[in-house]
């Protein structure tokens, strides 16, 4: 594993200093390096449901996040709709880093931070908070859902399934 995705980065910093700017409530939470949204959950003592998994999507020539729960899927078809185009590839490693700084898995859902826009999926907003990693695969961060969806600038739409 890299060393970026291993303890604090200069993101988790960054984005620690914009949430408290920013008047939010949150918690950090230092854990084992975790790959996978099962391992992070149980790494913060958080349910699946309420982990904010962020993706980087290349809709045409443009890169756009999206967020969805944890426990669910992108549809790949209501993410063309939703973004209005008919050609979308996930962002490989290379192309992730480029655009964010992180290591897959590391990405905050603050796509905004990098001048992306954002898309959450409304099954997200269903719950009242959420968990996410915070630029490192053991860095999290657990906040209130509204206070992300206001912070992110994100629009909601459904684009997530089982």
């Amino acid at each position: 594993m890299s060393a970026e995705s291993e303890g604090r980065t200069s993101l988790t910093d960054r984005l620690e200093r914009w949430l408290r700017d920013a008047g939010a409530v949150f918690e950090i939470i230092e854990h084992v390096p975790v790959r996978t949204s099962a391992e992070a959950a149980a790494a913060r003592g958080t349910r699946l449901e309420e982990g904010a998994k962020a993706l980087v999507v290349r809709a045409e020539d443009r890169y756009v996040h999206c967020v969805l729960p944890a426990h669910l899927r992108a549809d790949n078809a209501a993410l063309r709709a939703a973004l209005g185009t008919r050609k979308l590839t996930f962002a490989t490693p290379e192309q992730l880093h480029d655009v964010t700084g992180c290591v897959p898995g590391a990405v905050p859902p603050f796509g905004n931070l990098f001048g992306l826009p954002v898309l959450v999926d409304e099954a997200l907003t269903r719950t009242e908070r959420i968990a996410f990693n915070a630029g490192s695969n053991s860095v999290s961060i657990t906040m209130r859902t509204s206070d992300f969806v206001r912070l992110s600038g994100a629009t909601v739409c459904r684009f997530a399934r089982e």
